[in-house]
């Protein structure tokens, strides 16, 4: 196959997936590989030893609510003792944002891309600044975490059985339209996903309860974001594995490292170290006190979303930085790397030209223009939290080191 026919191939898979969000269930219900002990985390494998702050921070909060220690101390001891796996969560159709732990007894999103028959999981958006995901775990932290998981969750699982799904790329493609990048800017599609959840909350729960999600899905702003993220992956990988093909299927970053992965090597990791993040801080904190960048929702540039989309979102740059302008600018430099654009995903400010979509590492090097991401920024301290937000880009080695291994395992017709 020429590179051509399999990157179109790539492409049509990516254009022609779903992502539905079908149901809530317990994490080793659907994740068999997440025994007891066992931790999923964001971006590429990383060891217990070269973790970042935030992403220990996260394992202690989550080690706590397994009890499998009863304080940080014992966390980080049966840590240090190897008593805990690790994997990444791509590596077992599952996401996160930011540290994105996963442990066995918490509840996740199930959305499924009944196109090719993939069922993606992340866990519930519990909310920005101190949350388990960027590493805190004080006890308002572990309480809100408890009832996500033991009363949310249940709640919510009803709702969404009773609603027969929600279409989570139908609500991306009505708030790219609506001023929506789907990373950082989620007011319309928060919004969207409320309009088709709330009836159905109303029909199958107590009224307190029901009040009270209502209450924390529109306060927390950004909800939807896990079940995007899960929705983008479902995609990706259906397209991921297709030899010949030099399209990006995903972009993650553990806080120390940086990966990505290209359809045409499969679920190879090419790494360089993670950058750091230029951004807007909350009161207090600065750069000094940051973290490089961290997490696995970059899967929404892979796609053609966040940063890709920032030209119908001028308005993120007020949480991100930069300026409507760059918004613009931006988007038009990541047509120049990719290979089509989104038939779904449209932007109006553009004349409802389609977001840039599939990142081709060939154009990446070629140009030396590689993906913008804009993204939350974590305390380097464990226990921290959030502190600020901000723009970064994958590091060129990552593709330069992808090519030449695609270059050196291609075997098939040139273009």
């Amino acid at each position: 196959m020429t590179i051509k026919a399999a990157n179109e191939e790539c492409l049509a898979r990516i254009q022609d997936g779903t992502a539905v969000w079908v149901d809530i269930r317990t994490a080793r219900d659907v994740l068999p590989d997440l025994a007891d002990r066992t931790v999923f985390h964001a971006g590429p494998p990383v060891t217990w030893k070269n973790m970042c702050g935030p992403m220990r921070g996260a394992i202690i909060g989550a080690s706590m609510f397994e009890g499998w220690a009863k304080t940080a101390d014992e966390a980080v001891a049966i840590a240090e003792q190897g008593q805990l796996k690790f994997h990444s969560g791509h590596d077992h159709h599952a996401i996160g944002p930011m540290s994105g732990i996963i442990t066995p007894s918490m509840q996740v999103n199930v959305v499924r891309n009944d196109r090719f028959g993939i069922d993606t999981h992340s866990t519930l958006y519990m909310g920005i600044g101190k949350v388990l995901r960027h590493g805190a775990y004080d006890e308002t932290v572990m309480q809100k975490l408890r009832w996500m998981n033991y009363e949310l969750a249940p709640l919510l699982r009803r709702a969404v059985q009773q609603a027969g799904g929600i279409d989570i790329k139908s609500i991306v493609a009505q708030a790219v339209q609506m001023g929506d990048e789907m990373h950082n800017r989620n007011k319309a599609s928060n919004v969207l996903l409320l309009t088709a959840l709330a009836p159905h909350l109303v029909a199958t729960g107590e009224r307190s309860d029901v009040v009270r999600a209502l209450q924390f899905i529109d306060q927390a702003g950004h909800f939807v974001l896990n079940l995007v993220m899960a929705g983008c992956k479902g995609i990706l990988d259906a397209a991921n594995g297709i030899p010949d093909a030099t399209i990006v299927t995903a972009i993650a970053r553990n806080g120390c490292e940086t990966g990505i992965r290209v359809s045409g090597t499969g679920d190879r990791w090419f790494t360089a170290p993670a950058p750091m993040i230029e951004g807007v801080y909350f009161p207090g904190f600065g750069p000094a006190d940051a973290n490089p960048d961290l997490g696995d929702s970059s899967i929404t540039e892979t796609i053609g979303l966040g940063s890709m989309a920032m030209a119908g979102a001028p308005a993120v740059v007020e949480y991100v930085g930069g300026t409507p302008e760059f918004a613009v600018d931006t988007t038009m430099k990541m047509y120049e790397i990719t290979a089509a654009e989104h038939k779904t995903f449209k932007l109006p400010s553009l004349r409802f030209r389609g977001t840039p979509l599939g990142i081709d590492i060939r154009k990446v090097v070629k140009t030396g223009i590689t993906p913008v991401i804009n993204t939350g920024i974590a305390c380097k301290r464990a226990g921290v939290g959030q502190i600020g937000a901000g723009l970064t880009a994958v590091p060129m080695q990552c593709f330069e080191r992808a090519l030449e291994a695609f270059a050196a395992a291609r075997t098939s017709t040139p273009v």
